[in-house]
């Protein structure tokens, strides 16, 4: 199997206070044909993390699922990065609890954990963590998107 990514996935979120309104933004970049998707979107009351997840999910989901892909995920997010490498697989051991022991208590965010791992399920997956706010193009125009999406949203909120 070649293993070059047929897709680089760039996700980003971003929150307006932690709760408070939050976006989302994913780049899609197919290196073969050098086509360029991007999508964003935006929640009222969130949190960073979420936004970190949705903009994952909203990512994958965009992507065909037949045939499987290689796709490469790359997020300045350590959390979803070593959740999806490193604490998953504990995670579903242990019945999305984050612990063995009785009345452990459940992952945060475990419906959002369950979509990504189902999602990504699809596909042949590698995993990239890039620091954020560092000067990496794709992950600056994520950055970019989510922060506009939080814009968007709290201008039409003011006009309702």
């Amino acid at each position: 199997m070649d293993s070059e990514p047929e897709v680089f996935l760039y996700t980003d979120g971003a929150c307006s206070g932690n709760p408070g309104p939050g976006g989302w933004a994913a780049l899609l970049k197919h290196p073969a044909t050098e086509t360029i998707k991007t999508l964003s979107g935006s929640e009222s009351s969130t949190t960073n993390n979420r936004m970190e997840l949705t903009a994952a999910i909203e990512g994958l989901r965009s992507i065909d699922a037949t045939p499987r892909r290689r796709i490469c995920l790359v997020s300045d997010s350590e959390y979803v990065i070593r959740g999806l490498t490193e604490w998953i697989k504990g995670w579903i051991a242990n019945n999305w609890k984050r612990g063995k022991k009785a009345g452990a208590p459940p992952v945060k965010n475990v419906d959002l954990w369950q979509e990504l791992h189902a999602l990504a399920g699809r596909h042949d997956m590698t995993y990239q963590h890039v620091r954020g706010h560092s000067g990496h193009p794709e992950n600056e125009e994520c950055d970019r998107l989510a922060v506009a999406a939080i814009k968007a949203l709290k201008e039409n909120e003011q006009f309702q």
